[in-house]
């Protein structure tokens, strides 16, 4: 069974973020680059998916050369092939992103098709769903459990106070929610066998898709801006509980003014 993994490769969860000139844009200048976390759940999924069935696992991701880096880490982990869809990422909305997908994916043989449920940097849980849509798929999102069977598939998502059990039939389009399974680590030997396995590199002219198609956004970033610095607490001395009470309910009247 064939299975896709798209992933985005976002800046480190830890690192800290600066805007670059024009206030459009992060600054990317030292910043360190990872594989999504919640993309690493999809890739989990299908490199065990490929473990039970047979099969590729193919990855693939849009956006400049530092991309590769993110690509190889997946081969190491247990992917058997990938794709770099070349560009410029930040200049495409998630519709733009979808249609590069949508057409990579086409090119790939597939019974499932795996997203994070979310890519963490924008975080507009858009782009597998719009994928799903352009590619005429069923889709199941936000996934904690997946069953892989003979032209269908099983998955499981938490709504509010329970839990929902969907049928789907294959292909479908999979977005992985944290507890779907414990992604891997790196092993010595996948790291030395990722690099002798050939990363396809392919243009948006190759996909049949011209810079029109993907980068007339209809959804404009006007400017960015780090949230404003947090005060400084304020500490209560002394141990009336009762007086420490009323100090801090007129705190809370007179300038924070939430009563």
């Amino acid at each position: 069974m064939n299975s896709v993994v798209c992933i985005a490769q976002v800046p480190d969860t830890e690192s800290r973020i600066k805007i670059a000139a024009g206030g459009r844009r992060i600054d990317e200048a030292g910043l360190k680059f990872i594989v999504s976390p919640y993309d690493e759940f999809a890739l989990e999924e299908a490199i065990r998916l490929k473990d039970k069935k047979g099969g590729d696992v193919t990855v693939i991701s849009f956006g400049p050369d530092r991309v590769q880096q993110a690509l190889r880490e997946c081969l190491a982990r247990g992917a058997t092939k990938a794709m770099h869809i070349k560009g410029e990422v930040a200049d495409a909305d998630a519709l733009g992103v979808s249609k590069v997908l949508a057409a990579a994916i086409k090119s790939v043989p597939h019974d499932v098709v795996f997203f994070g449920k979310q890519g963490v940097g924008m975080d507009n849980s858009l782009v597998g769903p719009m994928v799903a849509e352009l590619l005429g798929y069923p889709q199941v999102n936000v996934v904690t459990h997946f069953e892989a069977g003979e032209g269908k598939a099983t998955a499981h998502r938490e709504i509010e106070g329970a839990e929902e059990v969907i049928e789907v039939s294959l292909p479908a389009v999979i977005t992985a929610q944290k507890g779907l399974n414990e992604p891997r680590y790196a092993q010595l030997k996948g790291i030395m066998a990722a690099k002798k396995i050939p990363i396809e590199s392919k243009s948006l002219a190759d996909l049949g898709l011209q810079d029109s198609d993907i980068f007339n956004q209809r959804v404009t970033v006007v400017s960015l801006e780090l949230p404003p610095e947090k005060k400084a607490g304020r500490k209560i001395e002394g141990g009336d509980a009762a007086a420490a009470a009323r100090a801090i309910i007129k705190f809370i009247r007179e300038e924070v003014k939430a009563l």
